[in-house]
């Protein structure tokens, strides 16, 4: 049991991971509150929600949140269907935070700014542990604050999308608002409300993950339904062949199918494809946009789509004391797991609050953050994460401690230093059978 059990655990994000952390709460009776920078829950999924998860439903809800559903009428969505990102929120994630259990504990259009101990800073020792946490708010009335037993950071990092250039730092110009009108992150809606944007055009792709194949894939379907356009497929890597590793070897159907189907729209030359591609500098053009290349090569498109996946930010939490992987950005302990330099695995040993844990105790980042600049996170990841972190809350160390996570092989497992660049620019998001993504808190 930790101090101060008559404050909330404070669930920053109500997004999949964080709902499933209020539903563990509130299946336990311990107070909460869960903070939503979004005007409603699931802000971020919203933003996604015309791309298709490749992990059908059974995958996809919380056993906390199906139990504390059911008894409300509502209709567990079939197991085998692949919900898109708005199909998650209609048919899940609102009726679940619309639940009586957990509604009245929601704060949405406010946003997170700060977490540290209450009245100190992280240099200070004394006394540091039997403080509580402070969480200071921010919304339509301002600057507030309130105090929190424990904080369950669930936020996600779909606001911090990695740039352009392949040393992790944006190119030369890429903040440029003049380049910045012809530059999109992840997965645009191409096919939908990005339409028009697209349709056409000379389009460059840059990643190698199963964003940019996604997109990829929309793009050519966008070109054979209009006008045509151009479409190039920008990778670092020095050959495509490692973006087609999973194919028919993944478990989950709808991700290899993304490999399979993007070496076909390769093979027709409806792509083009350009490796071993250093981005240096991007400078608006005539109303297109110049890609410049560290030696000097020069491209003109319309649009480029940046899908090299995405980062934490962990400013938010810059007084605690965090335990984080110099590397990736994740809990220390649980890099050596999910490190892309040793293995592309999308499965992951079971794992929960020892592995989540922080020198400030109380304090863990769960759900997509916790992976830091890893890609493969699969919600259901994030769901154990919670259970574990929540039993831990309540006092029950056995079943904290009794992690178990059985999540479907991705076909392209290897352990050992890796032979191309380190698959950073490997997202957790993809194309469907297009437009596939998985997943964002």
């Amino acid at each position: 049991m930790t101090m101060h059990e008559d404050l909330p655990v404070v669930v920053i994000g109500a997004g999949p991971v964080g709902l499933a952390a209020a539903a563990e709460l509130a299946e336990r009776n311990l107070p909460f509150r869960i903070i939503e920078k979004a005007p409603t829950v699931a802000g971020a999924v919203s933003a996604w929600g015309h791309v298709r998860l490749f992990s059908p439903w059974q995958f996809n809800v919380a056993a906390a949140a199906a139990r504390l559903l059911g008894p409300t009428g509502w209709r567990r969505p079939p197991d085998p269907v692949h919900p898109t990102g708005g199909a998650l929120v209609r048919d899940y994630l609102a009726p679940l935070a619309a639940h009586p259990a957990i509604a009245p504990h929601l704060v949405t259009d406010t946003e997170v700014t700060a977490v540290a101990r209450a009245g100190t800073d992280r240099v200070r020792d004394a006394g540091r542990a039997s403080r509580p946490f402070v969480v200071r708010l921010r919304g339509a009335a301002g600057e507030t604050e309130m105090r929190a037993r424990a904080v369950i950071d669930t936020s996600g990092t779909w606001s911090s999308p990695n740039r352009v250039l392949s040393g992790g730092l944006g190119a030369l110009g890429e903040m440029d608002p003049a380049v910045a009108a012809h530059v999109a992150y992840a997965m645009p809606d191409v096919l939908g409300q990005a339409r028009a944007r697209y349709a056409g055009r000379r389009v460059a792709v840059l990643g190698s993950g199963h964003s940019a194949i996604g997109t990829l894939l929309d793009l050519g379907r966008l070109a054979a339904d209009g006008p045509g356009g151009q479409i190039v497929w920008l990778l670092r890597a020095d050959s495509v062949e490692s973006a087609y590793r999973s194919g028919a070897n993944d478990q989950l159907e709808e991700r290899g199918a993304l490999a399979t189907s993007v070496a076909g729209l390769v093979a027709s030359g409806r792509v083009a494809v350009r490796t071993g591609i250093r981005i240096a500098r991007l400078a608006a053009a005539g109303g297109a946009l110049a890609i410049v290349t560290e030696g000097g090569d020069r491209l003109e498109v319309d649009e480029l789509v940046v899908a090299t996946g995405f980062r934490p930010d962990h400013g938010l939490a810059a007084e605690l004391r965090l335990d984080l992987d110099p590397a990736l950005d994740c809990p220390v302990a649980l890099a050596p797991l999910i490190d892309p330099n040793q293995h592309s695995c999308g499965t992951v040993r079971p794992h929960g609050h020892a592995v989540l844990a922080h020198p400030d105790a109380g304090y863990f980042i769960a759900g997509m953050k916790s992976y830091g600049r890893a890609p493969t996170f699969l919600m259901a990841t994030g769901y154990e994460q919670v259970r574990s972190i929540v039993a831990h809350l309540a006092g029950d160390a056995q079943a904290a401690a009794d992690v178990r996570l059985v999540l479907p092989d991705t076909g392209v497992c290897s352990t050992g230093p890796a032979k191309a660049e380190p698959a950073r620019a490997t997202s957790c998001c993809g194309g469907a059978a297009a437009r596939v993504l998985e997943t964002q808190d």
